[in-house]
């Protein structure tokens, strides 16, 4: 087929998510290598959002690449009721990467899923059925997940597409604060708020939130938030979910973003970078305290494809990848280096209102007016299909050859962790070129 029928036959027969269907045109990806892909056209892009912040090692990676081939010929699929070695092999090397204390494993496919298994334990370890979320959050696109999502994925499925029993908390954003206070003289309120939620609602089974937020702009919280948090969900007999879907795997420049608070989760969900997102796999981790709850009462949960040999053995490679390539440390170094360059960047575009990150995670936000804080674009444009302006950059920079991915007043990112400095100074270099755009419309 031509470049044109691939496309045209995408568009027509296959549905672009999260998106009107109108005009979808969508680029076609042929190759793609280290930081880059390529198009039809042979045009390379540097990936400066690891596609959906999720290919943390890079493209073609081939020790990944390896462990899929060998799983193929090995066994190629087993029903979860079986045990198999590449399971095992997986569950002992989880067991020394993950939070102490996190010991017990469910395998899905998707981050969606993992979030939708970490509810549904919850409330059957617990027997209550009321689940705190944040705004500002996004958890998957499925009935629980799609329920405890935050941001505006969540309005076209209410009332009827979601669970009950999912109310929302303040968000943790320092920058853009719910509550108008400001830290630290705010004594963490945004986090008090969640205590005074849980007294008043009762029948509370867990809180889930990412303990850096992703999609809605890398909000990190101050450091005696998750601590905070940790003592509010024991004192008050609630568990606690860490949805380290992206925020996992190095990303943060530890293991996982509860590692910066030395946090134990009863529950963490994870996906994305646990296999690079070569192949799909979610993991739901729980606490042994919980997975004894299920001795003696049934487990209710499950799917043909949960421990599938082919999502497990690449996220053996994966992880082996992460220790050997001492890439935690390199995201942490890169991630300096990026914070100079975006900061940079700031003092001399008076379209950006902030550059916060963490590890090689970072987020740019762009405002009409950096005192009011006024955005460029509401979470109801991006609903409405009004233009956004971080689109209008994000095409910009597509055409100096870096993809970056953008959310209504923000760019997300979060390159491969094997990225260089020069390769971080070319993506920079282009942003500053592309940023004229914000500060032009600043005047109209």
């Amino acid at each position: 087929m031509t470049p044109e029928e691939v496309v045209a036959i995408t568009a027509k027969h296959t549905y672009g998510t999260w998106r009107y269907q109108k005009n979808w045109t969508p680029l076609q990806i042929v190759d793609a290598e280290g930081c880059y892909f390529t198009d039809s056209s042979g045009k390379k892009y540097l990936d400066f959002s690891s596609q959906l912040m999720c290919v943390t090692l890079g493209h073609k990676n081939q020790a990944v690449i390896k462990a899929i081939e060998e799983q193929a010929k090995k066994l190629a699929y087993a029903a979860p009721g079986f045990a198999t070695e590449v399971r095992a092999e997986l569950s002992k090397l989880l067991l020394e990467v993950l939070p102490k204390g996190l010991e017990k494993f469910y395998f899905s496919t998707s981050g969606t899923e993992a979030n939708e298994a970490a509810i549904k334990i919850a409330r059957m370890y617990t027997g209550k059925y009321k689940i705190i979320s944040r705004y500002n959050s996004y958890h998957g696109s499925t009935a629980a997940s799609i329920a405890a999502t935050g941001d505006p994925r969540r309005w076209a499925v209410e009332p009827s597409g979601k669970i009950d029993g999912v109310i929302f908390a303040p968000e943790c954003n320092c920058y853009r604060c719910p509550l108008n206070h400001s830290y630290p003289d705010c004594e963490i309120a945004c986090v008090n708020y969640i205590e005074h939620m849980i007294k008043n609602e009762s029948n509370v089974a867990a809180i889930i939130l990412e303990p850096v937020v992703g999609t809605n702009g890398i909000l990190i919280p101050p450091k005696e938030y998750m601590p905070r948090l940790r003592k509010i969900c024991d004192d008050n007999n609630v568990l606690l979910i860490a949805d380290e879907v992206m925020s996992g795997w190095g990303r943060t420049g530890k293991w996982f973003a509860v590692d910066h608070w030395n946090v134990l989760p009863d529950i963490l969900t994870t996906a994305k970078g646990i296999t690079s997102a070569y192949v799909p796999l979610g993991l739901t981790a729980t606490t042994m305290k919980i997975a004894d709850y299920f001795n003696d009462h049934y487990f209710a949960h499950g799917h043909t494809y949960e421990a599938h040999p082919l999502t497990l053995a690449p996220a053996i490679a994966a992880i082996n990848e992460l220790r050997n390539k001492k890439l935690i440390d390199r995201a942490v170094e890169m991630g300096d280096h990026l914070n100079k360059k975006l900061n940079a960047l700031k003092s001399k575009h008076p379209s950006i209102g902030d550059v916060r990150g963490i590890g090689l995670f970072y987020a740019v936000e762009l405002v009409k007016n950096r005192i009011t804080k006024e955005p460029f674009n509401t979470k109801e444009d991006k609903v409405n299909g009004k233009p956004l302006l971080v689109d209008k950059v994000s095409a910009e920079m597509m055409k100096r050859g870096v993809y970056v991915q953008s959310w209504v007043s923000h760019f997300v990112i979060a390159p491969p962790l094997i990225i260089t400095k020069e390769e971080i100074d070319f993506a920079v270099e282009k942003l500053d070129e592309c940023l004229s755009i914000a500060d032009d419309a600043l005047n109209t």
